[in-house]
């Protein structure tokens, strides 16, 4: 009889130790972010380095205005990648805006290159309907996180 309420006490025991271990480990892991592997985000930021270097390297052989959009396209390109970089490996609303935003001036960057083609009125022209276009990009950007930070800060979880 005592054998038997050893073993069972050492049964309980053993099962209140185990759920007690699972919940830390649990507690351990709810809510937290993603484990961030190091080494990955390294080589990714240096495959958007080559990348952007590759890209400019191939500029290298234009001339004037040619090479200018060429220029401004690369680094345009490099921002892009490393904001979505930041918000593959640390997802958030404001990284998800930063990717937005860095994709509107690459194009604002880009277009506005492509204007200095035109001459006088042509390029004016041209330049006032990029920066108008830019203003209005980064308007909705900020006019989507706005409402974004407004449901998260009110709580509403409407998916």
């Amino acid at each position: 009889m005592q054998m038997k309420l050893l073993t069972l006490g050492m049964n309980a025991a053993a099962a209140v130790a185990l759920a007690f271990s699972g919940a830390t480990y649990a507690q351990s892991t709810m809510g937290a972010k993603p484990s961030v592997d190091r080494a990955q985000k390294k080589a990714d930021r240096d495959k958007i380095e080559a990348d952007y270097k590759a890209a400019k390297a191939q500029c290298s052989h234009m001339k004037g205005g040619e090479k200018d959009v060429c220029e401004a396209d690369a680094k345009g390109k490099e921002n892009v990648a490393k904001a979505e970089l930041e918000n593959k490996y640390e997802p958030s609303q404001a990284h998800a805006r930063k990717v937005d935003e860095a994709k509107a001036e690459h194009e604002y960057k880009v277009t506005k290159e492509k204007c200095d083609r035109n001459k006088g009125k042509e390029e004016s022209a041209c330049e006032k309907e990029a920066k108008a276009k830019y203003e209005k990009d980064k308007a909705d950007i900020k006019a989507k996180y706005a409402s974004n930070e407004r449901r998260s800060a009110t709580g509403s979880t409407s998916k």
